[in-house]
């Protein structure tokens, strides 16, 4: 009796154990996942308009983005296969709440910033963004 319990608490520090060392690997290793990356702009200036392009999946990319304040703004979530909390955008600031199609492109008009920073999240509060204007 007493070796299986030794046996099923050795199993769950080593279960936890590794868990932890796996968790803290993910931590100090760069992402190398080229998927995330993109080579477009992120920020462009289209017909006088500003428009600011990132990616809803698991979270947003890029989760900080620098735009210019002052400039009549659009803000560009596009989807793809995106059936998580992410495909909720919410910018309590502005009392603005989206929910996104699971693949697709949705606009969302932010009006003419004031230099300051504008954050955001998804749906559930997990996953944050953020847009620095700049004046």
């Amino acid at each position: 009796m007493f070796k299986l319990f030794g046996f099923i608490i050795v199993m769950v520090i080593g279960l936890f154990g590794s868990m932890y060392f796996l968790q803290q690997k993910a931590k100090s290793t760069p992402n190398t996942d080229t998927s995330q990356v993109s080579t477009e702009k992120v920020v462009e200036m289209v017909d006088g308009k500003q428009i600011i392009q990132i990616k809803a999946k698991a979270g947003y990319f890029p989760m900080k983005v620098t735009a210019q304040a002052g400039v009549p703004t659009t803000l560009r979530v596009t989807t793809k296969g995106t059936f998580d909390c992410s495909a909720g955008v919410r910018i309590p600031s502005m009392n603005i709440s989206e929910s996104l199609p699971s693949t697709g492109m949705t606009d969302i008009d932010l009006g003419t910033p004031k230099s300051g920073k504008l954050a955001g999240t998804c749906s559930m509060g997990m996953y944050p963004f953020e847009i620095d204007f700049q004046g």
